[in-house]
């Protein structure tokens, strides 16, 4: 092929790396890395497989994409921060849009006012479905929300420290203690009782050096915390509360704002986004009018132009992309604008009733599984708490063992715990949500049934 072609995704010719070379003056590619002393280069072929064809490849990865097991080979019973949840087809449809699908930033609103739009509109619903006066658009994930969540406390109240319920997602506590140790927070962790935050102790802790107390709600055993009277300790001590909710969940469940919650941040998966190996997600942040100025990402507000006609503007925009980095809020600065509209479409077609049903669906349904697996001989509920569509089970026989086996019968049987809280090795985290029939549920219940 003649070096004129323009193929970006075709490797160089022999004929292009020679004219390279020679416009730099050297003779050998090696020659690029002679900045680097000889002591620590590698000086020998890397041991990588012989390169394979484009059809070898393809089978190659065709044999390896076999190991897996996916939604549609297994029933699922594991959630903890990633669900199966009922997609409607009119969300990708949508999405899959090219004026959707291809837009990015918009700088410009005089011609990006449909996703202006959109976005707006994504701002109101989450902030009505949270019941607080404002949401973002939007963050990565839930974890990295709930992170810019405490550094918003922490700058609001000027203090530095953080009451973390134990009971909130490890790996969102772990995500937060990335955060704060580099901007020198301290996280302080406040213990559980029963499944739920431990008032006393959170009572002991909340003075007036806290600025922010943060909870999951529900939290990470799928237990319904007390929201107000957590609000109420917080704010006796002049410090916020920051609620990590499951939007899923607030269909039935009271509002955080309605019961004290200053920020709500939330990962926005579970509406209308697949699961997808992890991502990407959605992560949602609402709070009080108060705090707006000090919210990380943007937001889009609502004018008229000089006509008098309605239309969009970006009205706050306090990243370090926009403004100068000592006056920003926050250095997130991707642009999860398509996983907030599908979000939008998944609100709008389900409208209230139809979240209040799927929530209802998911209570009803996790609770009759959770009736019949605890009345099996060797297994009791951990906990004795109200809870959503997640809960805790404890188990007499080996937990890796009695995933492995029920995993050959076709069903993912949720988290072992013991990966996370040593005191809860014997247990598993299991989730329930619409897409569990009574029949599935009923098989799962006689397979471990045969196996005690």
């Amino acid at each position: 092929m003649e070096s004129g072609t323009t193929f970006s995704y075709l490797p160089h010719t022999e004929r292009d790396r020679t004219k390279m070379m020679e416009f730099l003056g050297i003779s050998e590619v090696s020659e690029l890395f002679s900045d680097i002393p000889e002591s620590i280069r590698m000086n020998q072929p890397l041991q990588l497989q012989k390169a394979m064809s484009e059809l070898e490849l393809q089978r190659h990865m065709q044999r390896l994409a076999g190991q897996n097991q996916d939604l549609g080979q297994v029933v699922s019973f594991l959630g903890a921060g990633s669900y199966e949840h009922y997609q409607p087809s009119v969300v990708d449809a949508l999405i899959s849009r090219s004026e959707f699908y291809t837009a990015y930033t918009p700088y410009q609103p005089e011609i990006s006012q449909g996703m202006l739009q959109a976005t707006f509109e994504y701002q109101t619903m989450i902030a009505e479905l949270t019941g607080m006066d404002v949401a973002n658009a939007s963050m990565y994930d839930g974890p990295t929300a709930l992170a810019e969540a405490g550094i918003v406390c922490s700058s609001q109240t000027r203090r530095d420290k953080l009451l973390v319920a134990s009971s909130l997602h490890p790996e969102y506590q772990a995500v937060l203690q990335t955060y704060a140790s580099g901007q020198s927070i301290e996280c302080v962790q406040v213990p559980t009782k029963d499944g739920v935050l431990n008032l006393e102790a959170l009572e002991q802790l909340c003075d007036a050096s806290v600025a922010g107390v943060i909870v999951q709600y529900p939290n990470f055993f799928g237990c319904v915390e007390d929201l107000q009277a957590i609000a109420d300790m917080a704010h006796a001590a002049g410090a916020l509360l920051v609620v990590s909710a499951y939007p899923v969940a607030l269909g039935l469940l009271e509002a955080p704002g309605a019961v004290g919650a200053d920020i709500v941040i939330a990962e926005g998966q579970s509406l209308g986004n697949a699961m997808a190996f992890g991502g990407p997600y959605l992560g949602m942040m609402a709070a009080r009018k108060e705090l707006m100025r000090r919210l990380p990402g943007r937001i889009v507000g609502q004018t008229t132009d000089g006509e008098g006609r309605r239309g969009f503007v970006l009205t706050l925009q306090a990243r370090e992309q926009h403004i100068r980095r000592e006056k920003a809020t926050s250095n997130i600065c991707s642009n999860q604008a398509l996983n907030a509209l599908a979000a939008s479409i998944f609100l709008s077609y389900m409208g209230p009733e139809g979240m209040h049903q799927m929530a209802l669906q998911n209570y009803h349904k996790a609770h009759y599984l959770a009736e019949r697996l605890s009345a099996l001989p060797g297994v009791q509920l951990a906990f004795d708490t109200p809870f959503f569509n997640e809960f805790v089970l404890r188990f007499k026989q080996p937990v890796a063992k009695l995933q492995a086996k029920l995993l050959e019968h076709g069903f993912l049987f949720g988290l072992a715990l013991g990966k996370f809280y040593e005191e809860l090795s014997d247990c598993v985290l299991l989730h329930v949500s619409e897409m569990r029939s009574r029949e599935e549920m009923d098989a799962l219940c006689s397979v471990l049934e045969a196996m005690a």
